[in-house]
């Protein structure tokens, strides 16, 4: 029997453009002595964001699990015996995704590729086919989404509804604080957890123009409260505990089970994808 209560680490860190060496030794640096159930890193975690084409982001991949990081994931979940949820560029044949590996115990469990793709990177990589994942270790059961995926609450609403008490989210943000606001939303629409690990500094490669990522990585809890926070501009490792019992009770203080009393029968008409 599992206990329902674990511990959940976002990781906030600086990484370097193409520098992978650099930022596998700085990830490492950063999870020394980090004892959590669940580690959430950033998105595109080990070789930086500001990819100037497909071509360059096809040559930065990396296949999994047998890529750099995928095989120090395994070893650092090895490490902890918990799960790690981490952003990175993934290879796969001629295509290339905007993606993240999922480990646990040592062990690779999956890879689930961005669905909704921001700006630029619709010209470097492939859009993510689906589908949506609830991944589960030792009691946990943690959902996958990346960065933008937050803008569209049907991801995170499917990965409630797939049984998820957590929903882990590597991002690159450089939006003014959207996302860690909408968060709050997610987390209370669904009474779930989420862990936002946001990455900070800047990248500027020309022509691209220049990006200030936000920081502010969050930790939020059912009650759409923050449970952690990030500062805006250094590097970090928030945590927290949680509950699973509070997540898996959909039921507010009025009686009303958010989840039973849906009626998804007259929903359809606007989930068409071609209403009229």
């Amino acid at each position: 029997m599992h206990s329902s209560t674990h511990r959940v680490a976002a990781v906030q860190t600086e990484p370097r453009f193409g520098e992978l060496e650099a930022n596998l030794a700085a990830l490492d640096d950063a999870l020394r002595g980090v004892e959590a159930d669940l580690i959430v890193l950033p998105e595109l975690c080990s070789t930086g964001y500001t990819f100037l084409d497909r071509a360059e982001a096809h040559a930065h991949a990396e296949t999994f699990p047998s890529g750099p990081l995928g095989e120090r994931l395994c070893a650092w979940s090895k490490r902890t015996g918990g799960m790690i949820v981490a952003g990175f560029a993934e290879r796969d044949g001629d295509a290339v995704y905007n993606a993240a590996a999922i480990v646990a115990a040592g062990q690779p469990l999956g890879v689930y590729r961005k669905l909704h793709l921001f700006g630029f990177e619709r010209e470097c990589f492939d859009r993510g086919q689906g589908p949506l994942r609830v991944f589960e270790h030792a009691g946990l059961r943690v959902g996958v989404m990346i960065c933008f995926d937050w803008i569209f609450p049907e991801a995170a609403r499917a990965l409630a509804l797939g049984g998820a008490d957590v929903i882990a989210h590597p991002s690159n943000l450089v939006l003014p604080g959207w996302c860690q606001q909408a968060m709050l939303v997610r987390a209370l629409e669904n009474r779930v957890f989420t862990v936002t690990a946001n990455r900070v500094g800047r990248e500027h490669r020309d022509p691209r123009p220049a990006l200030a990522f936000t920081g502010t990585s969050r930790i939020a809890g059912p009650d759409g409260r923050p449970l952690a926070d990030g500062p805006e501009h250094d590097t970090t490792v928030l945590t927290a505990s949680i509950d699973t019992a509070v997540s898996r009770c959909k039921t507010l203080s009025s009686g009303n089970d958010l989840f039973v009393e849906r009626r998804p029968e007259l929903y359809g008409r606007w989930s068409d994808p071609n209403p009229q």
